[in-house]
């Protein structure tokens, strides 16, 4: 076997098991986001519940995230060798195939993605109300509907651009609307490929998904001083404003290499992984740890009476923030060496919080992130 299908190979492999990851920690998450919800409910931590509350948007983005990943798997050329599971197919089903991946992935699971982790983090700098069960159900309708127009856009790419080709502008290179390429090795075989009009309809969602995104991480950052939420707040907007465009970048440039080059399938492969990673970071960031640090938070041996009462009293504090020229220093060291600081800015009367996650300084110190404040009088 030549070395190159080796490597073709071998990057196949690898994005498997990177989906397989992916999905058993998106698994796990959605566990855990269950047994928080029992806890919570089994013993009567309601106080809670403001950290539970986007929890089926939460599920929501996992779904999205193990969609996509099924997808990656089935374009791999992996499975389109001699022997192979979709090497069964004849050529045109396996078209299909390939068509049906840029639709499902470029046009809805991406999207979807991204949608999903946006207003996860637009839920930290708006009022309480929105982590109600009408909330989740809401968003979750928003995600669909704002994803709606690539999806159509992709399938008029998909369905009307080779027969646009065809019949009207022959000269139209066939990597603009073409999904799938016809194997030189072989005739019945055919390889997916990225066309590049469904490239840059991505690269435009990008653009305003990164625009936004910046914006909206410089409100969450005006919300929160702590040092350790901000580097949290940083790396999650740096990998998903980074991600997306990279993918793009590596999609497009796609189309300069056939399908069965080593070429192409580095980077297919190095296209899946920024979009993988950051996929996981978002898991762990807005899924696992506003659990984790929830639930160690009200553990028993480390939370006693008196951390909760300062803990409400520094919360209660620094919503009048804004009101007062500042908290006293020597507190807010004092806080901080127990449970961390944080402060909120407000220009209305409504209640604010921060949900993007709870954090910990060390073993000995925990700091409530997402308590709802005092509203001003």
């Amino acid at each position: 076997m030549p070395l190159e299908s080796v490597i073709a190979d071998a990057f196949g492999v690898a994005t498997i098991c990177l989906v397989a990851i992916l999905v058993l920690l998106g698994l796990f998450c959605i566990v855990y986001s269950f047994h928080f919800r029992s806890k919570i409910l089994g013993q009567g931590l309601f106080q809670l519940n403001y950290f539970t509350g986007p929890w089926i948007i939460r599920i929501f983005y996992i779904l999205f995230a193990v969609w996509w990943g099924t997808g990656e798997i089935i374009r791999l050329n992996l499975f389109r060798h001699n022997g192979r599971t979709l090497y069964a197919l004849n050529s045109q089903l396996q078209d299909n195939v390939c068509k049906c991946y840029i639709i499902s992935n470029l046009g809805f699971a991406e999207p979807c993605l991204f949608l999903t982790l946006i207003f996860l983090l637009r839920a930290s700098v708006h009022n309480t109300g929105m982590l109600s069960p009408k909330w989740n159900w809401k968003t979750a309708s928003s995600v669909l509907l704002f994803c709606f127009p690539m999806l159509i856009l992709q399938l008029l790419v998909i369905l009307m651009g080779p027969k646009y080709r065809r019949e009207l502008n022959p000269k139209l290179a066939s990597y603009f609307v073409e999904a799938a390429s016809t194997s030189k090795a072989r005739d019945d075989v055919a390889l997916c490929t990225y066309p590049l009009l469904s490239t840059i309809l991505l690269g435009i969602f990008a653009t305003a998904v990164t625009a936004y995104l910046f914006w909206l991480g410089r409100q969450i950052l005006h919300l929160v001083i702590n040092k350790v939420l901000q580097r949290r707040v940083y790396t999650l907007i740096l990998c998903i404003s980074s991600s997306l465009p990279l993918r793009v970048l590596l999609l497009g440039l796609s189309v300069l290499s056939n399908p069965e080059r080593l070429l192409f399938d580095a980077m297919s492969f190095l296209a899946f992984l920024s979009l993988v990673s950051c996929t996981g970071v978002g898991i762990y960031m807005l899924v696992y740890l506003p659990i984790a640090d929830s639930l160690s938070l009200w553990s028993p041996q480390r939370y006693t009476g008196t951390e909760y009462a300062e803990t409400i009293s520094l919360i209660a504090n620094e919503s009048v923030l804004d009101e007062s020229t500042m908290i006293s220093s020597s507190r807010v060291s004092s806080a901080s060496g127990k449970h961390g600081s944080i402060s909120f800015h407000t220009t209305d009367k409504d209640e604010v919080f921060v949900e993007l996650s709870l954090f910990n300084t060390n073993q000995q110190s925990t700091s409530l992130v997402g308590w709802p404040l005092i509203p001003r009088c």
